[in-house]
């Protein structure tokens, strides 16, 4: 890419339905960073890219737990042009959103169009692999908890609701010694217009993962308390370590449901047919969760939304557990 002379591509990380995922190097500074290539042959790839620079792009100010945009590049053949994060809905949009819409589909291949999403690189992977290649541990999980609170409520605050987190989305940085999450993969996210309280706002397309849908996204009409749900889900699985396998991939997947027979339900999809399901919390050991992280998972997995915490009350609450802090000596 033009890109080659400023980036060079090391390896293939991770790859996706949407897109694919390197590392690469900034080849003046020598300092890595991540590449994600959206290929926009078809209007959904062109929606979920376009989701995801307009979700990152809008943030004022940056957050330590949500992924950073270093740049972004749009290709078209063998030409590549830097868009910068200032830019309005400028030609170079209008003729990708015009170009792809279309379903043109070129057999020269340097015809093709990509967004190149140039992000910061984190060296942890996943926050699904990070954890499950560990031991359990109060005290992470109690960061994890804090620093994933402050990011949505962040996100929700700049009126982003993101709709797919999951463990997969999370990635994990080792920048300053101790395990820094990071909010990624913005594709299913929506910016909403207008200021105001962001749950305000309503959506209709059902999307996300199965496992973490909110019961109100599988009717289609939900909030972005949409997302605190999602993350009651990661809590819950990451403290007692609940996990299922995913049927696509095989992979173990931290993840909460219902057991009906030999099927795994999802809590959202269950809780839509019973309302009045009483969520076993803890599910494995009373001695793993303290009675007011109990208590805030409940609220967080409320079938209700209306009885649902916020991402500002997460915040909050999520300071005041006593899970997984260190006890003070008394002094004699």
């Amino acid at each position: 890419m033009a890109a080659e002379a400023k980036y060079s591509i090391i390896r293939e990380v991770g790859r996706g339905s949407y897109g694919v995922v390197y590392e690469a190097i900034v080849n003046k500074t020598r300092s890595k960073v991540a590449v994600k290539r959206m290929h926009c042959n078809v209007p959904e790839n062109v929606e979920l890219a376009l989701q995801e620079f307009w979700a990152l792009q809008s943030i004022q100010r940056q957050h330590e737990n949500v992924i950073e945009l270093e740049e972004c590049i749009l290709q078209n053949g063998q030409a590549f042009q830097p868009i910068s994060h200032h830019y309005g809905k400028s030609d170079s949009h209008l003729l990708l959103i015009e170009t792809c819409l279309k379903g043109r589909r070129c057999m020269d291949p340097r015809s093709a169009c990509f967004l190149w999403f140039v992000m910061e690189f984190c060296d942890g992977g996943n926050m699904n692999e990070y954890l499950l290649s560990r031991s359990p541990d109060a005290q992470l999980n109690n960061s994890f908890m804090r620093q994933l609170s402050s990011a949505v409520a962040f996100l929700h605050r700049n009126q982003i609701v993101h709709r797919d987190l999951k463990a997969d989305n999370i990635l994990i940085s080792h920048k300053r010694g101790n395990p820094i999450v990071k909010v990624a993969d913005f594709g299913l996210s929506k910016v909403c217009q207008g200021k105001g309280n962001v749950n305000q706002h309503r959506f209709s397309s059902a999307c996300g993962s199965n496992f973490y849908m909110a019961p109100e996204v599988w009717e289609g009409h939900y909030t972005a308390k949409a997302d605190i749900f999602a993350l009651g889900i990661i809590f819950w699985a990451m403290v007692e370590r609940i996990t299922f396998r995913d049927g696509d991939t095989e992979k173990e997947l931290l993840g909460t449901y219902i057991c009906q027979g030999k099927r795994l339900v999802p809590l959202g999809e269950a809780l839509l047919e019973n309302p009045n399901l009483k969520l076993q919390i803890p599910l494995k050991n009373k001695k793993s969760m303290p009675a007011d992280l109990c208590k805030l998972l409940h609220d967080m997995l409320a079938f209700n939304p209306k009885e649902r915490l916020d991402a500002f009350q997460l915040e909050a609450r999520i300071r005041q557990i006593s899970y997984g802090k260190k006890r003070q000596r008394s002094l004699s």
